[in-house]
């Protein structure tokens, strides 16, 4: 095992940098405006493709991506950056979901 800050360990799968696993499985789609949009299996549990692009349609059907104009509680200004996260239940286990702009991505606790 490595001392070195950020080196793989072995037996444990790692991240990229941008927070995707080396076995992410990326689903594309389209919203209902023309614009690319994607769901991507973060888990690293080999979910079935086809509940995954049911999820998608799902999202795109409740017209989730794009940006989301989000404010803290009580707050006075607006946030256009936002992330929105909620929980799914895929192939009877309990995900969290986060969409952000036009990604969504499926997460393990």
């Amino acid at each position: 095992m490595s001392d070195t800050p950020g080196a793989p360990v072995a037996g444990v799968n790692c991240v990229t940098p941008d927070g995707l696993r080396p076995d992410a499985v990326r689903v594309p789609g389209t919203t209902r405006r023309g614009r690319p949009c994607a769901l991507v299996d973060n888990t690293g549990d080999a979910l079935p493709r086809a509940e995954l692009e049911s999820l998608l349609a799902d999202l795109i059907a409740a017209d989730a991506f794009g940006f989301r104009a989000a404010s803290l509680a009580g707050g006075d200004t607006l946030d256009l950056d936002t992330p929105q996260a909620a929980h799914v239940q895929v192939a009877g286990r309990l995900y969290r979901l986060l969409v952000h702009r036009f990604e969504a991505r499926l997460e393990p606790f």
